[in-house]
């Protein structure tokens, strides 16, 4: 408080009739408007001043001191914030922008206009992102902040090898070739690094001791040849909860030996092949008795508890939830390509008329797995995997902060998970995600409050990105 009066003093001394033209000049305020921090949580009647992207002041519109400065600001762009809420930018902490090529041109709008205004792009071959951060980074606040890991890092076979499939993974047969691999990503670029499910843990090992020398964080799919309890505190990520349940079934010794002997004898079959094998053959078994609350599964849990688990709950839970039930889907999906859009509907009716027993199980022990993840205070983060499974940029985010409430989640928990979270990989929370001087100035302006009903977050009034309103 101390702080607040005085940055009021300062700027209501300077506001005397002959003064005006000396007055601090601010890019932007955001007047009486009701904050939403995911620390601080819910705030009436604040004004938020912006000034080259960083926010420089937060002060109650209620002051008198306030009164003043506000009347007084009359060059300054102004938004009217009675009766809005104000959250920060969000992020979608899994995407792949290059994924779907019918898309890649849309997707900074996309994003903009459904309030996310940093991604992190979790594999694409270096050559095919590369263009893409720099088109992003060239539009300014036009796009998202990019985040970008290059390809996926994967073992001597490779899933998605471009064979029927896109191509974002590359081999890594040694040690040394991981290192040299990582290496080269860190001379391009990246941010971070992604590890895939086919490394061996020598690789994987390798992969580890070279990003932490070049500073590089590590997301990553728990590899086949580990297991989550051995991988996961070694990484700063994990996606998808992939490969936990099979570490928290009664039977994980066992299911564990025959994964080694499938990636040490692949026969013909392709890195695609060999995951979906061991993955079709054991996750079914494994989830008849990966109880999240079982004893063993709690003991997993807590040795991830200094690492983010990005579960992206809108893909896992897909049979449950097909978009097709949404009542708006099919009219955000009319701003994708015709063909994309076509393409979407009809996978979506195909998948939604005919449902899956595995997938429903999958659905239910993902919510529940969450929860428990949340109760032994595991780090969540929200991504979506967009585009695949029909996620449209940018709207799916808000699908997914409906999932973590689902799972048990409060609508502010949510909201850290797509602000505060993101930041933290990168080691950003001191300049990003919060509604407080010095931080970046990305907001989201909403209708309606979304710590009464997370479904809020959807009713966007404006968009500002790097303290510039674009929406």
């Amino acid at each position: 408080m101390k702080t607040i009066c005085l940055v009021l003093l300062v700027i209501a001394a300077s506001m005397t009739k002959d003064s005006f033209a000396d007055l601090p000049r601010y890019d932007l305020m955001i007047h009486n408007v009701t904050t939403i921090d995911p620390i601080a949580g819910q705030r009436e009647n604040q004004s938020v001043f912006i000034e080259d992207n960083k926010i420089i002041a937060v002060i109650s519109s209620t002051e008198d001191s306030a009164s003043a400065v506000t009347g007084n600001l009359k060059a300054v762009n102004i938004i009217d914030g009675s009766g809005h809420f104000l959250i920060p930018g969000l992020w979608d902490m899994h995407v792949h922008i290059t994924y779907e090529p019918r898309l890649i041109d849309q997707m900074p709008a996309l994003f903009l206009d459904y309030g996310i205004t940093s991604v992190r792009d979790t594999g694409a071959l270096l050559e095919k992102i590369a263009p893409e951060v720099d088109r992003w980074r060239e539009l300014g606040r036009e796009a998202p902040d990019i985040f970008f890991s290059g390809p996926l890092l994967d073992g001597r076979l490779v899933v998605y090898d471009g064979e029927g499939r896109p191509e974002i993974g590359v081999a890594n047969n040694t040690a040394s070739n991981a290192e040299a691999q990582i290496k080269k990503l860190k001379s391009a670029g990246v941010d971070f690094i992604k590890i895939y499910e086919l490394v061996n843990p020598e690789v994987f090992q390798a992969m580890v001791e070279t990003a932490a020398r070049e500073q590089l964080p590590i997301a990553a799919h728990v590899p086949l040849s580990m297991t989550a309890d051995t991988a996961g505190p070694l990484v700063d990520s994990m996606e998808h909860l992939r490969n936990i349940e099979i570490a928290c079934a009664d039977n994980a010794d066992e299911l564990h030996a025959l994964r080694t002997s499938a990636l040490n004898q692949p026969d013909s079959r392709s890195g695609y092949e060999v995951r979906s094998h061991l993955h079709s053959s054991q996750r079914p078994k494994a989830l008849e008795t990966a109880n999240p609350r079982s004893d063993r599964c709690r003991r997993i849990i807590q040795t991830l508890t200094d690492t983010i688990q990005v579960p992206t709950l809108r893909l896992n839970t897909i049979a449950r939830y097909s978009p097709t039930l949404r009542s708006d889907w099919l009219i955000h999906l009319e701003r994708l390509p015709k063909s994309l859009a076509q393409d979407w509907l009809e996978s979506a009716d195909y998948w939604a008329t005919r449902p899956s027993a595995l997938g429903n199980l999958m659905s239910d022990w993902s919510l529940e797995l969450v929860a428990e993840m949340q109760e032994q205070n595991v780090p969540i983060g929200a991504g979506t995997d967009t585009p695949i499974a029909q996620a449209i940029p940018g709207y799916s985010l808000h699908t997914e902060l409906e999932r973590l409430v689902d799972a048990g989640l409060t609508e502010q928990q949510a909201l850290f998970a797509a602000t505060i979270r993101p930041a933290e990989f990168f080691k950003l929370s001191g300049s990003m995600g919060q509604i407080r001087v010095g931080m970046e100035a990305d907001f989201v302006l909403l209708r309606k409050n979304p710590l009464v009903d997370i479904r809020h977050s959807r009713s966007i009034e404006a968009v500002i990105s790097n303290g510039i309103r674009v929406r």
